[in-house]
């Protein structure tokens, strides 16, 4: 199961990072196509909306291979002074803290998808309508669900990270 969760964070990552990859060169296209104005080219259509729906679904694709890989700014001024059972005693507190924060923020986003599909809002220039952003954000968020559930399962230790994984840290 571990193979499966950590496969599925990172496939996520990749297509936040895709997703990126395709809003930068949209937007090197819009800049272009602007700056050749005179020759008769312009700017991509609604990239503004484009580059704020994208980077949403690309955070939320993000978010769970950070956690996984405790990417997370830590800061451990005092960590290595504490026992060994208290370090383990606030990693599953705050492993549990970050599942039920991201429970609230999937949660709420749900709300809004709700709330956006019955009232039909649509962006300014594309008239795109705006809960598709929060239902591609919604699957990632779902998705992370899974792999916070999994982090909090590993940190209580009923679940074991796969072997060839190397945590990068984010302490500081």
């Amino acid at each position: 199961m571990n193979r499966w969760i950590y496969g599925l964070a990172r496939g996520l990552a990749w297509v936040g990072g895709l997703v990126l990859v395709a809003l930068t060169v949209m937007s090197v296209v819009s800049i272009l196509g602007r700056a050749a104005s005179s020759w008769g080219l312009g700017p991509v259509p609604g990239d503004f909306e484009l580059v704020e729906a994208g980077t949403a679904v690309a955070v939320f694709c993000f978010m769970p291979w950070c956690h996984l890989m405790r990417g997370h700014a830590v800061v451990d001024i005092l960590w290595r002074a504490y026992p060994p059972f208290l370090q383990r005693l606030l990693n599953a507190l705050s492993q549990l803290l970050m599942f039920g924060v991201w429970v609230l923020l999937t949660w709420r986003m749900a709300y809004g998808l709700q709330d956006y599909y019955e009232n039909g809002e649509t962006s300014f220039i594309l008239h795109m309508p705006v809960w598709w952003g929060y239902a591609l954000c919604m699957v990632a968020a779902l998705l992370g669900c899974l792999v916070y559930l999994w982090a909090l399962l590993e940190s209580l230790g009923a679940a074991k990270p796969p072997e060839e994984i190397e945590f990068s840290g984010g302490g500081h």
